[in-house]
């Protein structure tokens, strides 16, 4: 029953290593090719749940698909570069060491940090049973990788999809860099100091002069922003073309304008929210405000109100939105088509420019809000000021608040290749389905991927600059250069050579002269890319793949990053198949964190914590059980009383398999086995539940459903077999002669369960399955259970008319034992042998089938079939009526069906302990019954 896993399960895992079990079947296995493969985990501190639930799903498909006869090639692989191991060596290093740091020593200590954390995951992942390539994994920093990447790039750069641009992009002070969306979080409440803002109106278009007229130099144009340190750089103010708006008159305005221009569906909010009565005097079309001027109340300069988009709502504000292009994405689209400047005054560290005027210096997160808020009150233009919760983006890395900032970028123009992408999307199957809801509308409205990053620790973005008129440099020629130098040398070889040697011999002297951009690329293209730099590199693998498997924030991540690159360079997806799973919660349904205390590590799971008693080991398969047990499709739970049903699952499992092995000590299926036309019918049944059982099973893997795995095979082991079939084996293996019929009989069923257990429960509890094909008695042609294949069914097991009367026995049974337990329980009878069992049944078909059961050696059998087996009771008795049962001590009638329990006739025997009128009749030995008698040998 101890597995005693902390011991057993390195053994079991050296075994398979010394036999090379994985490398053998995955190369010479019958079948196809199948690819899983795999997305980087980022080679940065210890593994966690998130981690195990991952590794652990995709070993119980990649070990499915080995027991199916396929050639699996998984290889694992690390995403080795960006800024969060850039950080983890600088938060690690003094500030002179800080200060003296050139890009290549960063560089360095960054790859030696991503190879040790690395190296740690591996050996984890291999603890919790994983299979894969180990020795040969991909890494996102080796040459051939960093090689391959450059290609992708340059093979979309000569397509046309990739150019650099001033955009306004999110941007991170904390790591001064731009980030794209998948860099990014959104924390719940976080709070925004917003303000509604009064602009003092200057001038009327054509269309609305007249009506304006009245409110000259006394109207301020309403608006409402949530980053109120963007207003130093607003050159516009966007209104909705369909929308109404109004002016209304302010009552006791004290230190705003009289008049206010708002939406006038949004007037009687704004009455409430500012606390002072608001009185329509006119309303006007929006499209009518166009090219209307107001003066900036901080700044001595006119803007104009513009026309915006879809954006322009009055769910919130005042239906007027503040137009800052340096600062916002639809600001910079509006600004763009109507040709207005880009202002950004704003550094890479979030510290306001020269251009700010007064503000210079003070950071827009920290100081700049209160600064330009105090302004705007000395300047009456301040109409209200308030918290709003919101969601704002983060760094994912640092975890503190991003900014838009316009900057010059390189970005990849998704809108090149949309349609292809959405194309692509449809022909992925993806599980579960709403996968495909969730990534089809983040590609059909995500603007173009930013790709440039402003750091040192990554692969560089090729590109070279004319010194004179900063115009980029970026060819086929000068790109298949690069890559065969990074190639060779690593992409060390940009920061390491010069220009003049990364430069091909036709542009070293063509009068002109070039610099080498700094830029590094998103690490979402580099692992973005692995399709190229793995799947289509490596000879031995396949493209696009058969199945990527993440984590469902990866729609936004590594799916799409990859069906991008992949789109862009070949035209369809990288992969055929998409799973996705859940995060890992505590049992609370709480996200875990070190702050909160509930954080579940699977390293523990498996070895135990210092506290042995709180915190046992239960060895990977635990874990692993767990992974099949949850519906991983939403967010999965874990804690320790999961744990601990678990663990009571795992047992009843192995307990079951143990039984099973020790049943067949003596059993040899070569020599032993019984035709299945000569089994009796119980055992003609169990084959039959097998063969369900083990479909259900391969339905489960089949279809992804490993939850239903799990409760196929608890519910086999403890109802089907230990409660009823080994129930009532017991009798057969243990009091019949050794080579018995009905024992041998027995056994070939026992044996059958066993074998298919053992190649069912593979992919999940390995350990176990393995441990079990170790301990078979006899020889099988197979060393490993996974060289035996997959689960064993004949369709001649297949026998729903049988298993329909059984059905029916088995509820009688499940009758029967209600009542003998309160004779039990009444202390009647101690044992359920002490019993006899009177039944009365109504149904003539069903009680001509019983009485057939019921009539000792009758069916060629040998007595299997017999109810008193069945039902473990000394003697059963069919009676005519319910009268007859209704005085026997203990009973139970219902419609049609009546049972009773009274003592059994005769004497016990003293070796089955079953009661018979025989006992004491018998020459040889007067203490047995006629069974015991003629099992050793005697005469009766």
């Amino acid at each position: 029953m101890r597995a005693n896993a902390v011991k057993r399960e390195p053994e079991i895992q050296a075994f398979w290593e010394q036999n090379k079990i994985y490398e053998t079947l995955s190369q010479n296995n019958p079948g196809e090719v199948f690819v899983l493969h795999d997305g980087p985990p980022y080679a940065n501190g210890s593994l966690h749940m998130g981690h195990a639930l991952n590794k652990i799903l995709k070993d119980i498909i990649n070990k499915y698909q080995l027991l199916q006869g396929r050639k699996v090639r998984y290889v694992p692989g690390w995403d080795c570069h960006g800024l969060p191991i850039e950080l983890k060596v600088l938060q690690a290093m003094k500030t002179k060491e800080r200060q003296a740091l050139t890009p290549l020593t960063l560089r360095q200590k960054a790859r030696d940090f991503a190879l040790k954390a690395m190296e740690e995951q591996r050996t984890g992942f291999k603890r919790y049973g994983i299979w894969g390539d180990w020795e040969t994994p991909y890494l996102t920093l080796k040459p051939e990788y960093e090689a391959a990447q450059i290609a992708v790039f340059g093979k979309m750069a000569l397509k046309g999809y990739i150019y650099r641009g001033l955009k306004s992009v999110h941007w991170s002070p904390s790591s001064k860099t731009a980030l794209a969306e998948a860099e990014l979080e959104y924390p719940e409440g976080h709070t925004s100091r917003s303000i509604y803002v009064a602009f003092p109106f200057v001038k009327a278009s054509d269309k609305v002069a007249q009506q304006l007229a009245p409110f000259a130099g006394e109207l301020g144009v309403a608006i409402w922003t949530t980053t109120p340190w963007t207003i130093p750089a607003n050159l516009a103010i966007a209104v909705n073309p369909h929308l109404t708006y109004a002016v209304v008159e302010v009552a006791n305005p004290e230190n705003t304008p009289p008049y206010l221009l708002v939406a006038a569906e949004l007037v009687e909010r704004l009455a409430e929210k500012l606390g002072k009565t608001l009185t329509l005097k006119v309303t006007m079309k929006g499209q009518d405000l166009e090219q209307c001027t107001y003066k900036h109340p901080l700044f001595d300069r006119e803007s104009p109100i513009l026309i915006g988009g879809e954006y322009v709502t009055t769910e919130s504000g005042t239906g007027l939105v503040h137009t800052a292009p340096g600062h916002g994405q639809e600001d910079f689209i509006v600004g763009q088509r109507y040709g207005l400047p880009v202002l950004s005054p704003v550094d890479e560290e979030g510290n306001f420019t020269a251009e700010a005027g007064p503000f210079a210096g003070l950071n827009v997160l920290n100081g700049a809000n209160e600064a330009v808020i105090q302004a705007l009150g000395e300047a009456k233009s301040l109409l209200l000021e308030e918290d709003y919760v919101h969601k704002y983006p983060y760094d994912w890395r640092t975890k503190k608040p991003t900014i838009f900032r316009a900057t010059e970028q390189w970005f990849a123009s998704v809108e090149g290749f949309r349609e292809a992408a959405l194309k692509a999307i449809e022909e992925v199957e993806w599980i579960p389905a709403q996968g495909k809801n969730r990534i089809t509308p983040m590609v059909s409205d995500r603007s173009d991927w930013c790709i440039s990053r402003q750091r040192s620790w990554g692969v560089p973005i090729p590109v070279f600059y004319d010194e004179e008129t900063n115009e980029p440099l970026l060819t086929e020629e000068t790109i298949n250069h690069i890559q065969a130098i990074i190639a060779e040398k690593g992409s060390n070889a940009w920061w390491e050579l010069s220009v003049e040697e990364l430069l091909p011999e036709s542009y070293r002297n063509n009068g002109k002269t070039y610099r080498k951009g700094m830029d590094t690329m998103d690490v979402w293209f580099d692992s973005g890319s692995s399709w190229a730099a793995v799947a289509d590199q490596r000879g031995e693998l396949k493209y696009p793949v058969d199945m990527y498997l993440e984590g469902s924030d990866q729609h936004r991540g590594w799916f799409q990053s990859s069906l991008l690159t992949s789109v862009a360079v070949n035209g369809h997806a990288p992969y055929k198949t998409v799973l996705t799973h859940g995060f890992a919660l505590d049992e609370k349904g709480y996200k875990m964190s070190k702050s909160l205390g509930n954080v579940v590590d699977p390293n523990i799971i498996i070895n135990g914590g210092k506290n042995q008693k709180q915190d046992p080991p239960y060895g990977a398969d635990v874990l692993r059980l767990w992974v099949s047990s949850v519906d991983y499709s939403s967010d999965v739970m874990i804690g320790s009383n999961i744990l601990k049903q678990l663990a009571d699952s795992y047992r009843k499992i192995r307990n079951t398999a143990r039984f099973l092995l020790g049943s067949l000590d003596d059993f040899d299926p070569t020599q032993n086995a019984v035709p299945y036309e000569e089994l009796p019918e119980l055992d003609r049944y169990m084959l039959h539940r097998i063969s369900e059982v083990f479909t259900e099973v391969n339905d489960a893997f089949k279809t992804y459903q490993f939850y239903r795995f799990f409760q196929t095979v608890q519910n086999f082991c403890v109802v089907d077999l230990s409660n009823f079939y080994l129930d009532i084996a017991k009798d057969r293996l243990y009091i019949s002669a050794v080579d018995a019929p009905r024992r041998r009989s027995c056994q070939t069923v026992l044996a059958i369960a066993l074998e298919n257990l053992a190649r069912a429960i593979a992919p999940v509890l390995s350990h176990m399955a393995e441990d079990i094909w170790q301990f078979l008695p006899y020889k099988t042609p197979y060393k490993s259970v996974f060289e035996s294949g997959w689960v064993n069914i004949d369709p001649a097991w297949e026998n729903p008319e049988l298993a329909t009367t059984w059905d029916k026995l088995r509820e009688l049974r499940d009758g029967v034992n209600k009542v003998m337990e309160e004779a039990r329980r009444e202390k009647m009878i101690g044992a359920s042998l002490e019993a006899k069992v009177l039944l009365y049944v109504a149904d003539e078909a069903f009680k001509q089938q019983l009485t057939q059961f019921n009539a000792a050696d009758s069916l060629s059998t040998n007595g299997v079939d017999e109810l008193r087996y069945l039902f473990l009771a000394s003697q059963v008795e069919l009676v005519d009526s319910l009268e007859a049962v209704k005085n026997a001590p203990y009973t139970s009638q219902s419609e049609g069906l009546g049972i009773g329990i009274v003592k059994a006739e005769g004497e016990k025997c003293d070796r089955c302990w079953n009661y018979s009128t025989h006992v004491g009749t018998s020459s040889d030995d007067p203490t047995l019954c006629e069974r015991c008698v003629a099992a050793l040998g005697g005469e009766f």
